[in-house]
């Protein structure tokens, strides 16, 4: 076994995540600033910087852009091969879900949105775009295009009260879906809306269903990768 001391940014690492298993530090917590951890652990800023982007790629930190870092919780994970409502996901969780409605309305589908609701390119669509939060902190960014036909009261929903899948489901139950994953870089306003790092990875899920014949919705869903993680299982 080597003798050799851990590189300087290894301990401190080390250092934070002690005081995150010891309770010390409990999530949602604000941590010291990067000036704070130099001064209390007399290491170069350069150091700090390394520990704290690598803990927060491994789940330990959150780092929100303008606000602070904070002790993350243990990743949520949202069902990757199930069509759940995320308010009762978060509520599961003992958790408090809210959202912000950011876009509400009716336009024309370009062809691309045509093509993934069965509709004609230049037909009307429904859209709506929504931040939804988990304890106050930005967790998805809902982007939804409705087929008129199979959610005709869509844009009559109080969607600050209820979600879309709540009304959708009872104006168009489920009879199929589909999803698309990847890991993909949010544009500058996606950052903004969920309050991300410059660069921080995000899950996107594709995600389209089906009422009979026809297409009822298909929605593009951002998740901060740092805050959320994707679960499913199956039986061979």
């Amino acid at each position: 076994m080597s003798d050799t001391p851990a590189p300087i940014y290894q301990r401190v690492k080390q250092a934070i995540v002690q005081q995150i298993r010891s309770g010390a530090w409990e999530p949602h917590r604000r941590i010291p600033s990067e000036s704070e951890l130099v001064a209390e652990l007399g290491v170069s800023r350069m150091t700090i910087n390394r520990a704290l982007r690598e803990l927060t790629g491994e789940g330990y930190l959150l780092r929100m852009q303008g606000v602070g870092t904070f002790v993350a919780e243990l990743k949520p994970q949202t069902a990757m091969l199930q069509v759940r409502n995320i308010a009762d996901e978060i509520a599961a969780r003992g958790h408090r879900h809210s959202s912000t409605l950011l876009t509400l309305e009716a336009r024309q589908a370009t062809g691309e949105e045509a093509l993934s609701l069965g509709i004609q390119p230049g037909e009307q669509l429904f859209h709506s775009l929504i931040v939804h939060y988990e304890n106050d902190i930005a967790v998805q960014l809902e982007d939804r295009c409705v087929n008129p036909l199979t959610a005709p009261d869509y844009l009559r929903q109080d969607f600050n009260l209820i979600t879309p899948y709540f009304y959708l489901t009872q104006a168009a139950p489920l009879t199929a879906g589909e999803h698309r994953v990847e890991a993909v870089n949010a544009s500058s306003r996606e950052r903004e809306l969920l309050q991300l790092a410059d660069n921080e990875p995000c899950l996107l899920i594709h995600r389209r269903t089906w009422f009979g014949k026809l297409v009822v919705t298909s929605a593009r869903l951002l998740y901060p990768g740092t805050r959320y993680q994707l679960f499913g299982s199956f039986i061979a």
